[in-house]
Order: C-alpha cells, then sequence, then structure tokens
C-alpha cells in the first residue's frame, strides 16, 4: 500500500485497538494501491494528520489485504472514508474529495 507521509496503517489484526478503542475520533480510509484517486487523497490525509492531529488520527487500511474490516464495514468502492467517534462509525464518505470539503464533513462529526 502506498501511505500517505504522517498517516498510520492499520490492519484487521490492530483495528480494533487502534480505532474502536482510541480516545480521538478517528478518520479510516479505505484504500489501495490500484485506486488512483486513493493515492490523490494521500497528500490531503498526510496534511490533516499533521495539522489535526490533537483533534482526531488519521489511519489507512489496505482493502486488499484487510477484507475481514472491509467486509464488516460494507466498503465497495474506494477511497471510503469512515469517521469513528467512541469506537462507533459515525459518518461515511465515498470518492476523493478536496481538503476544504472534507474538512466541513469532518466539522460535522468530530
Amino acid at each position: 500500500m502506498i501511505r500517505a507521509a504522517g498517516v498510520a496503517e492499520v490492519t484487521d489484526a490492530d483495528f480494533g485497538a487502534e480505532v474502536i478503542g482510541s480516545d480521538l475520533p478517528v478518520l479510516v480510509e479505505f484504500t489501495a494501491d490500484w485506486c488512483p484517486p486513493c493515492r490523490q487523497m494521500g497528500p490531503v490525509l498526510s496534511e490533516l494528520a499533521f495539522e489535526e492531529g490533537d483533534r482526531f488520527k488519521v489511519v489507512q487500511l489496505d482493502v486488499d489485504t484487510n477484507p475481514e474490516t472491509t467486509l464488516a464495514y460494507g466498503v465497495l468502492s474506494m477511497p471510503t472514508f469512515m469517521v469513528f467517534r467512541d469506537g462507533e462509525p459515525v459518518r461515511s464518505m465515498v470518492g476523493a474529495r478536496p481538503k476544504r470539503r472534507l474538512l466541513q464533513e469532518l466539522a460535522e462529526v468530530i
């Protein structure tokens, strides 16, 4: 997986600890190497992780190598962004988007 700088990678094995068990809200990008819009979002996610890291975590999950979590949350398209707060998904967004729009959508749930 092409990981965005400053963005942690999570797996089926540690999703519970890193996302569900997080004290901070978590923005998860369900991504894949073969997904051009996912690669397009890399710099945006890096900026968010750097600028907003005290408010929420930003992580990526490779759908090809982590099928259990991908199936559990019904992810069918990439990139899919899910916001988890207090261990529960509170928002889902599909498709690449500019940083400003993503921040607006996140402001509604974080």
